[in-house]
């Protein structure tokens, strides 16, 4: 792909309360940032913020490996979020490039669809944010679980939180977030779907954690997504088992979980609905619907629309 035209780096003027903007190198920036902010642990997110780092990235972009591959943790994603996020690309250009890897490559505009369709997916968030303002805060309908709002724990555990719930898919998950600033979209969904359905615990307090350290956390997408899983923003739950589970990634955290013998997602689908909701008839039926189809698919989950790439 040849390289984007250079833009022109916004520019505002300096406050005396404002922090250093240039640093010799990354540790500089580090040094600072344990200075500012002494209760502050870990160090910063490997991933480099910046244009050149920005251009880089949407370059080893691979719009058609993208479809295939973007449900496994190892698949082909862009990882272009944390720059749309912070305004270092935009929407268009991302798309614009898309288009362009496409020609180039001969391949046809349907091969680079899927990657297409997400982008409109966070365009949509930013809409809905315009429209709902401040109350993508609040469930948007009734919870299709069976259960009530004030059924759900308003407080994140502290087992979460600190990566100690003896689940090594959690755990490591948990992990990747505090350290990197990032989570494959897939693992969103499943520590989203074991927080809100498996321990009861309401969206808001999972969406607001993650917004502690999200590089790409961006209220729209990350709270109406957490209310996508949780029902509130959509007509049925999200949630997985450890089949689905293993298959995307690799089984790369069961074999080796302290849980691996009474994992909690080792269940059907069925099972599992019968243990996390009350009786919920339209739930069954999708789900049926789907099994029937194809025991082997992707996702296997009652809500099986929009696509999966939501947060």
């Amino acid at each position: 792909m040849s390289r984007l035209p250079h833009a022109t780096p916004l520019s505002w003027p300096s406050e005396s309360t404002d922090l250093p903007r240039d640093f010799p190198e990354r540790k500089a920036l580090n040094a600072l940032l344990a200075q500012q902010f002494p209760n502050a642990s870990g160090e910063l997110s490997p991933i480099p913020g910046g244009r050149a780092a920005a251009e880089q990235q949407l370059n080893a972009m691979d719009a058609k490996r993208y479809g295939r591959s973007r449900n496994h943790l190892n698949g082909s994603v862009t990882r272009l979020s944390p720059y749309i996020r912070h305004g270092i690309l935009t929407l268009a250009e991302v798309r614009d490039a898309v288009f362009s890897q496409l020609k180039h490559n001969n391949q046809g505009r349907d091969e680079g669809g899927k990657l297409i369709n997400e982008l409109g997916w966070r365009d949509f968030w930013q809409r809905m944010w315009l429209d709902l303002g401040d109350r993508i805060h609040d469930d948007q309908e009734d919870h299709k679980t069976g259960h009530a709002a004030s059924d759900y724990q308003q407080d994140l555990p502290d087992d979460i939180r600190e990566g100690r719930t003896q689940l090594a898919c959690m755990d490591g998950f948990r992990n990747e977030l505090v350290t990197q600033g990032w989570l494959h979209n897939h693992a969103r969904m499943w520590m989203a779907a074991y927080l809100v359905h498996w321990r009861r615990v309401h969206w808001r307090a999972g969406a607001d954690w993650f917004l502690e350290h999200l590089l790409d956390g961006d209220p729209a997408s990350n709270h109406l997504s957490w209310q996508w899983v949780a029902s509130s923003f959509s007509h049925k739950p999200y949630f997985f088992n450890r089949q689905n589970l293993e298959r995307y990634s690799n089984g790369r955290y069961c074999q080796e979980c302290p849980s691996n013998e009474s994992c909690p997602f080792d269940l059907s689908y069925e099972q599992l609905e019968q243990q996390l909701f009350k009786v919920q008839p339209a739930i069954r039926e999708g789900t049926t619907r789907r099994s029937s189809r194809s025991s082997s698919r992707s996702s296997q989950r009652p809500n099986a629309k929009p696509s999966t790439q939501r947060f």
